[in-house]
């Protein structure tokens, strides 16, 4: 075969090695130019010296960071290599006292609401207005121009008191006639003859007949002062046989709050609350009761929902004084944990041998510290372990 005048057959040998080869694998190769050849072997000593260059560089770092040697040429580090082993970021071990919290809307208003029945039959002639406040032996409506009259106590009114009676509701009259300047009797669960004479001069003051009883519906007992809510008979209307009079409730103040199920660890009886009124000043309050509520949907194909509601009075009552009913926020807190250590959450780490732990940077170098959590709070959690203290530096994981 012929040859053009600047090519040279290729041996065998050549074309084993430039990986040249015929399709068909019979080794007849095909023609390479000298020019090419040539370059091809410079091109290969071109890698082959880059890759000794970097295998060399490599063997200098790793000296460099694996033992602290002093980098290229064998002078000084640049400390490069130690610095991208450190987090990304850090952190301050900081000791403060915890709280689990949480805030809820709440409703601001009376206490419960109480209905009163007329027991006295007659005719209406003069009743409160609703927002009225009515206090002990004063007036709360009048039946046939004859007051039903307001006294403190728990028991509520269910029977005739006369001489020869005995029980709790008599020692709740004789303690109320005796602060309303009625005395001459002792005080105890027993209607006496003295206790009779009290109750003729009583009666004489508001204008009833002195018969020395008191009748069923004349007294009404609450546990203090009223607050009139809704009047529901009005006057010339009338009255008795247990009919709706009106409704009233406490003069105290409450907030009712309701919870997801899921936060019932914040509604506990007695815990503590803070309660920020429309105004924004904060009031302390305290959870008295707590129930389960489920809402019913009012159409079809709702569900019901299941709640938590919680009653919480406050602990100065003047701080609701001029607002009859308000949306407030309220603070519950779940637990507190003063003076400890914290970090933020995110940093953390799973260790292989189980637990959490934190990396505590010094420096240039690192090291892992087995950790104990507490409360987590806020973004942060509570930790101890060995060493570690107020200020620690704690790296932020990638």
């Amino acid at each position: 075969m012929a040859l053009a005048d600047d090519a040279v057959p290729a041996s065998d040998g050549e074309r084993a090695s430039d990986g040249e080869g015929t399709d068909d694998g019979e080794g007849t190769g095909d023609v390479v130019p000298v020019r090419d050849r040539a370059a091809r072997r410079r091109r290969g000593g071109t890698v082959a010296v880059l890759g000794a260059v970097l295998l060399a560089a490599g063997a200098a770092t790793a000296g460099a960071v694996g033992f602290g040697g002093g980098g290229f040429g064998g002078g000084g580090g640049t400390g490069a290599p130690a610095a991208a082993n450190l987090p990304p970021a850090t952190a301050q071990v900081t000791r403060m006292t915890m709280l689990d919290t949480d805030e809820v809307p709440g409703d601001l208003g009376y206490r419960a609401e109480t209905v009163l029945a007329g027991r006295i039959a007659g005719v209406v002639t003069k009743m409160p207005l609703p927002g009225d406040v009515i206090a002990r032996g004063r007036r709360i409506y009048r039946v046939d121009d004859t007051p039903v009259v307001l006294m403190y106590g728990d028991v509520a009114a269910y029977r005739t008191l006369a001489p020869g009676v005995t029980g709790a509701d008599v020692r709740q009259l004789e303690r109320n006639l005796k602060t309303l300047g009625y005395g001459g009797f002792t005080v105890d669960k027993t209607y006496t003859w003295s206790t009779s004479v009290a109750v003729r001069r009583w009666q004489k003051d508001l204008g009833l007949p002195r018969t020395g009883q008191v009748e069923l519906g004349r007294v009404v007992f609450a546990p203090g002062r009223i607050r009139i809510d809704a009047v529901s008979a009005g006057v010339n209307r009338s009255t008795g046989g247990g009919q709706e009079v009106l409704r009233y409730t406490g003069t105290g103040r409450q907030v009712t709050a309701r919870l997801e199920v899921s936060k019932q660890r914040l509604a506990r009886k007695g815990v503590r609350v803070r309660v920020q009124m429309p105004d924004g000043r904060k009031v302390a309050g305290r959870v008295e009761r707590v129930r389960t509520v489920v809402l019913r949907p009012t159409g079809s194909g709702g569900q019901a929902e299941t709640s938590i509601e919680t009653i919480i009075g406050l602990r100065d009552a003047k701080a609701a004084a001029g607002i009859e009913v308000a949306v407030v926020s309220v603070v519950f807190t779940a637990a507190e944990r003063e003076d400890v250590l914290t970090v933020p959450v995110a940093a953390l780490v799973a260790l292989a041998e189980g637990g959490y732990g934190v990396e505590v940077v010094e420096g240039s170098a690192t090291r892992y510290v087995k950790v104990k959590t507490g409360l987590f709070a806020n973004g942060r959690v509570e930790i101890t372990g060995d060493g570690l203290r107020e200020g620690t530096t704690v790296g932020m994981p990638r």
